[in-house]
């Protein structure tokens, strides 16, 4: 029995060894393969790097929206506080409308915070990017959120004593 297998296993080896020596078939498949692959590859690589920074820069403007109005609402100050007691401080009502008219005028939301004594005037912006090539995916949008601040200072060459 283990010669008759021994014999078909032979004869098996033979007839594979004859019918794939030399026809050299298979010869460069793997460099077309390689090719057909690596191209949509790199074209989705490509995709995702548009809408990374698309991303990117619709999170500077968020940051540079968040900074302006906050400097709009540094412009509210209290003329009461000044004139009375000499205070340098924003109005708090004031300087939140002010920056809400910002945002609102930016086409974005945020929020309006105002800490120190008046003196510091915060505002986070959240906003949405529009995706370009993931929305194929099934993503519309991605979120970004920015944030700015403004100190009240005052003084000539320098902030006054207290200003800081």
């Amino acid at each position: 029995m283990t010669r008759s297998l021994k014999a078909a296993a032979s004869r098996v080896r033979d007839i594979l060894a004859r019918r794939y020596a030399g026809t050299g078939d298979d010869q460069g498949s793997m460099a077309i393969f390689v090719a057909i692959v690596t191209v949509p590859l790199l074209l989705l690589g490509g995709l995702l790097v548009v809408d990374a920074t698309g991303k990117l820069r619709a999170a500077g403007r968020a940051d540079a929206v968040a900074i302006e109005a906050a400097r709009a609402a540094a412009q509210a100050i209290d003329g009461a506080a000044v004139l009375g007691e000499g205070k340098v401080a924003a109005d708090p009502a004031t300087a939140t409308a002010a920056a809400q008219a910002y945002l609102a005028r930016a086409g974005v939301t945020g929020t309006v915070s105002i800490g120190g004594g008046g003196k510091r005037i915060e505002v986070t912006v959240a906003d949405t990017y529009a995706t370009k090539f993931l929305s194929m995916a099934g993503v519309g949008s991605l979120p970004v959120s920015g944030h700015g601040q403004a100190n009240l200072l005052h003084g000539v060459l320098t902030p006054q004593e207290g200003n800081q």
